[in-house]
């Protein structure tokens, strides 16, 4: 099974009314002033996968909580959707203004001929693992274990299809032999693994302490630090970040440094704070289905996938490029213009603010 290509159909109608609203000169519509300033607030729209359930979000929920939004005059909405695929779809689309998804997206984007671009990077590293189910943890001991295997992942098209055929492509199973099905984020994730619906995934926190604590499955493969990545991949392959089409970017600069500026002050709040202590500032519903103890535990087992600077790592775009040229027939064949995938400048603008301050 293999995945389809980015493709959007939107209505005339559509497409005209939310141009007015997502694009404004501005940096997007804006709603009531915020407290204590007489400007307008500036209204953002985004798409991620289970949001906010993923701990990949991280950065986004603290900018939420702690009010490093508010403080730059912004109101952000997220979108909740199945895949990073769907994400940018909506993007694309124009439903939404971005996507907070893996960077890779914005290569295989490019190789099809659409530029968009990352403009912070949140995590370092995937923060996946690769599970295989318990009964059958005996057969499939490594990726190499694959061939003719059901494979689970978030969304055809989606980052953790990505790296799931890379992970077995690269350990000598050939594409034609996978078998990747959409079983989407979250519980329903959880409970293909229960249920022997999938025999391995691909998967974050906090399904992956959920599935651990049942004994429904075992790790084979763990990419939450920048060692376990390099491991799998032979190099770094940087996660989750916010990006959104060159096109809105270079109409909407303003806003975006404002959204790079607040969650740059969001990592740089994790690199300074425990587990524990930003678990809890955390609501209720940031935690999802678990507990607090269970979210502290859970995130101490990854924090080191959090991006301490907001910068794109270094040799990461060639990384990401070398990997999906393994498998992706986008990409496979075609130049990427690597420096037309992400950008680094509101983030080093941001960071000289903060210094200058």
């Amino acid at each position: 099974m293999r995945r389809s290509s980015i493709g959007v159909t939107v209505s005339l109608a559509a497409a005209l009314s939310l141009s007015v609203a997502g694009c404004s000169s501005s940096g997007g519509s804006t709603t009531t002033a915020a407290a204590g300033n007489n400007a307008p607030m500036v209204t953002v729209t985004l798409a991620a996968v289970n949001y906010p359930q993923q701990q990949t979000y991280l950065s986004l929920v603290l900018a939420e909580q702690l009010g490093y939004f508010t403080k730059q005059g912004l109101n952000v909405k997220v979108t909740s959707t199945a895949s990073g695929n769907q994400a940018w779809l909506d993007t694309l689309a124009h439903t939404v203004n971005g996507a907070v998804g893996f960077y890779d997206h914005t290569q295989d984007l490019n190789a099809k001929g659409t530029l968009a671009e990352s403009v912070i990077n949140l995590n370092q590293a995937p923060g996946m693992v690769e599970l295989v189910r318990t009964n059958e943890e005996s057969t499939i001991t490594t990726p190499a274990d694959e061939s003719g295997k059901v494979i689970g992942v978030t969304g055809l098209g989606s980052s953790t299809e990505f790296l799931a055929e890379y992970l077995a492509v690269h350990n000598g199973v050939p594409l034609s032999d996978l078998h990747p099905v959409n079983v989407g984020a979250g519980a329903p994730f959880v409970k293909a693994m229960q249920n022997n619906t999938i025999d391995v995934g691909l998967t974050t926190e906090p399904m992956i302490s959920a599935i651990l604590a049942q004994h429904a499955g075992k790790i084979i493969v763990d990419m939450r630090s920048l060692s376990g990545t390099e491991a799998a991949l032979g190099g770094p392959y940087p996660g989750t970040s916010l990006s959104f089409e060159t096109s809105w970017i270079n109409s909407n600069k303003t806003t975006v440094q404002k959204m790079v500026n607040a969650l740059v002050e969001a990592l740089h709040y994790i690199q300074t704070h425990s587990a524990a202590q930003i678990t809890s500032v955390l609501a209720p519903a940031d935690l999802g289905t678990e507990t607090k103890t269970q979210y502290e535990e859970s995130l101490a087992n990854e924090i080191g996938m959090y991006n301490p600077t907001g910068l794109m790592p270094t040799d990461g775009p060639q990384s990401v490029n070398r990997v999906l040229n393994t498998f992706d027939t986008n990409v496979q064949g075609k130049t990427v213009n690597l420096s037309q995938t992400y950008t680094n400048a509101f983030v080093q603008a941001a960071t000289a603010s903060t210094s200058a301050n």
